[in-house]
This record gives C-alpha cells, sequence and structure tokens, in this order.
C-alpha cells in the first residue's frame, strides 16, 4: 500500500503517517531517492501491527 491508502486504512492523516510511523513501529519500504522517493507498506504487516496495537480488557 502507498501511505496515502494506509492513512485511510488506519483512520489517521497522511502527515501522521510521516511523522509517526517510524517511532511506532510501523516498517516502511523506501523506492527511490531524496524527496521524490516512493514510501510503501507491506499489508500482512500494517494488518500484523494493528492487531498488536489492541488494548485488552475493553
Amino acid at each position: 500500500m502507498d501511505i496515502k491508502e494506509t492513512a485511510e486504512y488506519l483512520n489517521v492523516s497522511v502527515s501522521w503517517m510521516y511523522k509517526n510511523a517510524k517511532c511506532s513501529g510501523l516498517v516502511s519500504y523506501r523506492f527511490g531517492a531524496g524527496t521524490n522517493a516512493k514510501i510503501r507498506f507491506r499489508t500482512s504487516e500494517v494488518e500484523s501491527w494493528v492487531k498488536q496495537q489492541r488494548v485488552l480488557g475493553e
């Protein structure tokens, strides 16, 4: 998924993705260099990350 699709899937803004994805543990893949680099996420890894974020007992 690209960064916009991932943001929509997670119900967060694209700016949140750029600022917080790495520090929150989401693994991204960068294709290219500089400001034109494309950032992608594997769907399976995003889904796994979501499962890890669940709060137990609610």
